[in-house]
């Protein structure tokens, strides 16, 4: 029998039918951060010979009947309800795309088959970005086989949405694979959006595997410290270097690149001609690769609404709070506690403090002898949509340092090297203040909240209630003089009577 899945966990699963590939998702949960339990791709090229036929790929259909059926057997054994497909450009410009969607149909009865228009597509892939990038500001262009969907983004709110015939398969077999062709091509059609010169000064959004083909080549030359594209951010120049190198090289030359995916190779040209076209057409400051896309769009437009209106980073703290943490009372009295370390801070700042104290009892179940190179790599790499990369390092570190890791271990090199040393600082302050935090509280609420910082000129003091089961051991007073060093303060513990401390 198929999987039931508990009541707090339902399961949702969609299909992207696309140009060039296609691939089944199942999502678990009603999250602010879509949980993706199982990712499968295959890559059909339904859109292979459209330009000059008008139809649908022969082969890529045939395989497609197959590989669909797979995806509905999968989606319905693992309890995923609803399951959905979204078919995009090649379906709906092709002649015989509602004959195949007319077959699918029948080899999968019941299941909604919806085939996007342009627009609607653009309008899912800006749910996705702004999902993982709530206050996305500038131009997000999404590449598929097929099409570029392009839409303005003004803080946060989606803007007007243009499609263009520039998908990687479309350009190459527009242009002949032609990539001075493809140029010319990709600089006319740029031109029928006026509003792409909105993004100056801003950033440029990127969706779709081609584009994170490129990203993965740049960080492959520049042995960049975190593999994900998910928010790996460059800037113009740097964006416009890469997009010259590869259009320029032969296969041959393409081959030798490290990070290149092989199955992309024919593909990259076209997406470096397309994307040095957007770089001058808008005039962007930095470019902003994204993971999400149609598929998290998809998955958030079926979210309520007090859940959308969440702050992501803050909702996947909670998520790990309540899933690997003692107690979900205590990150509040925490960020209390330590906010006299911190005064004046922005809001920025104390968002990213909030978010340590929530993910700060991640380690509670994992080994004493690796709590803190664990948890280190769990909240770095963990698959958060709401986390930028520099976001990820200083979380990472400051719950390193709350579990004691030395200052100067090895693995602490990627968080160090994705934060300025002011940045590092103030994370590893306050992962030695959540040390403390525990070592006095036994991560209650109640024992912390007979304790109690207190930043002077020259002195870092710690009060602690006298009938409140917490008392200046050795293990507090070394870590207290810790905290201190890392402050350039001197230390003091002072025990008060209940009703004065």
């Amino acid at each position: 029998m198929p999987f039931t899945p508990p009541s707090d966990a339902p399961r949702c699963a969609v299909v992207d039918l696309g140009s060039n590939s296609v691939r089944l998702v199942v999502f678990e949960g009603r999250s602010r951060n879509p949980v993706a339990i199982f990712n499968e791709k295959a890559v059909l090229r339904l859109g292979r010979g459209l330009q000059s036929t008008g139809r649908l790929n022969e082969e890529g259909m045939a395989q497609a009947l197959t590989v669909m059926h797979r995806y509905h057997a999968v989606a319905r054994a693992m309890g995923a309800d609803p399951f959905e497909v979204l078919a995009t450009s090649a379906v709906r410009d092709a002649t015989n795309g509602p004959d195949f969607v007319a077959a699918l149909g029948a080899r999968m009865p019941g299941v909604p088959i919806r085939v996007l228009s342009g627009e609607k597509e653009a309008e899912f892939s800006a749910a996705g970005v702004l999902c993982g990038i709530p206050a996305a500001d500038g131009i997000l262009a999404d590449i598929g086989g097929g099409s570029l969907e392009l839409v303005r983004l003004d803080a946060g709110r989606q803007g007007p949405a243009h499609t263009l015939a520039l998908g990687v398969i479309r350009l190459a077999e527009r242009a002949a694979n032609d990539s001075t062709r493809a140029r010319v091509i990709a600089e006319a059609d740029l031109a029928q959006v006026p509003w792409l010169a909105e993004g100056s000064g801003r950033d440029l959004y990127l969706v779709g595997g081609a584009w994170r083909a490129l990203a993965r080549i740049h960080m492959a030359q520049t042995s960049y410290p975190l593999n994900m594209v998910h928010h790996y951010t460059i800037r113009r120049d740097e964006a416009r270097d890469l997009t010259e190198v590869i259009a320029s090289s032969g296969r041959r030359a393409l081959e030798r690149l490290p990070g290149i995916p092989r199955r992309r190779i024919d593909d990259l040209p076209f997406a470096a001609v397309t994307l040095r076209r957007l770089l001058r057409a808008t005039g962007v400051r930095r470019v902003v690769f994204s993971a999400n896309g149609l598929r998290e769009g998809w998955f958030m437009r079926r979210m309520p609404e007090d859940v959308r209106a969440e702050d992501p980073l803050l909702a996947t703290g909670r998520d790990f709070s309540r899933r690997l943490g003692r107690d979900p009372t205590l990150p509040p009295a925490l960020l209390a506690w330590t906010d006299p370390l911190f005064p004046h801070e922005p809001p920025e700042t104390r968002r990213l403090r909030e978010a340590a104290c929530w993910v700060s009892d991640i380690g509670s179940h994992d080994h004493p002898e690796f709590r803190a190179e664990q948890a280190f790599f769990r909240v770095l790499r963990q698959p958060g949509i709401g986390l930028d990369h520099h976001v990820r390092a200083f979380l990472a570190l400051t719950i390193a340092m709350r579990y004691e890791a030395d200052t100067d271990a090895p693995f602490l090199h990627a968080a160090r090297a994705l934060l300025d040393v002011a940045t590092a600082h103030r994370a590893v302050t306050l992962g030695i203040a959540l040390r403390l935090a525990y070592t006095l509280s036994a991560g209650t609420t109640d024992l912390l909240a007979g304790t109690a910082l207190i930043v002077q000129p020259d002195r870092l003091v710690l009060r602690l209630a006298e009938t409140s089961g917490v008392f200046a051991g050795e293990s507090v007073v070394r870590r207290l003089d810790r905290l201190a060093q890392e402050m350039g303060l001197e230390a003091i513990a002072e025990t008060m009577a209940a009703q004065a401390a």
